[in-house]
């Protein structure tokens, strides 16, 4: 069905989701909306959150979206359930990728990094629940990243001395696999392999989404099979100067300058 995919997040966190599902389905279009005006959501109610992300997930669907990936792990968290009740529109979520590093640590030692609503998700801790037994999870709330990331502030001295704060702790217990539970956080990757010296293997739920994506288009019989010139047109409830940065560098809109179009709402 030659329909776009929508893909959401409270700002510019999710364009790193976004480009794993582009390059994972070439033949797809996408619609991304960024929440940038009302970012962070860690720190919202659920009520908070479900009025936005309905909001903005009624807009995708006027769209004509075939499919909508919540590309938020608060957003996730707080409602997908409810939003999944609502729309018979199918919807990817985001859930920290905690399984995997509890499947493949050697040390029973890993870290998640993630925001307040994100810990307080169901999805969280019902698998966080299923290897406590065999797995030591240590938690860390990343207070003040995602307002960073929103400014477009990856680097730095400040950006360092948050990081070590947070990573510290990790490195005391001895982790072996740092879980990034936010999608701005990928962002901030290569500070965190500094601080590490690289010996702490990082990842995040990227790579899981566009499988699920993939997999429910074809179950769908929604995915596109024939090639297609992909289009992807991002939307934001901001200023555009961050997430126009940070998208071209992204997505090479040098090399590709029809790629990617830009909306301010």
């Amino acid at each position: 069905m030659n329909l776009p995919i929508g893909v959401l997040d409270s700002g510019i966190g999710g364009l790193t989701v976004l480009k794993v599902l582009s390059l994972s389905l070439p033949n797809e279009d996408f619609i991304y909306y960024a929440d940038s005006k009302n970012a962070p959501y860690g720190t919202k109610s659920v009520d908070e959150i479900y009025i936005l992300v309905d909001k903005i997930i009624k807009f995708l669907i006027n769209k004509k979206c075939k499919l909508i990936v919540i590309a938020c792990n608060t957003a996730t968290a707080a409602v997908v359930s409810d939003m999944r009740k609502k729309y018979k529109i199918p919807i990817v979520g985001l859930e920290p990728a905690v399984k995997p590093a509890c499947l493949n640590t050697k040390t029973n030692n890993i870290g998640v990094l993630a925001t307040e609503g994100t810990f307080r998700g169901q999805l969280f801790i019902e698998t966080s629940e299923k290897y406590k037994n065999y797995v030591n999870i240590h938690l860390q709330v990343a207070k003040g990243l995602v307002e960073l990331a929103e400014n477009g502030v990856f680097d730095g001295e400040e950006v360092e001395n948050i990081l070590k704060k947070y990573i510290k702790p990790f490195i005391e217990h001895n982790v072996d696999h740092i879980v990034l539970g936010c999608t701005h956080y990928p962002f901030f990757t290569p500070i965190i392999k500094k601080i590490t010296n690289n010996k702490i293997k990082i990842i995040d739920s990227a790579e899981a989404v566009a499988r699920r994506t993939k997999d429910l288009l074809m179950t769908n019989s929604n995915y596109r099979k024939e090639a297609n010139r992909q289009n992807i047109k991002i939307y934001t409830s901001a200023n555009k100067g961050t997430i126009t940065n940070v998208a071209n560098k992204l997505f090479n809109v040098e090399y590709n300058s029809d790629l990617v179009e830009y909306f301010f709402i």
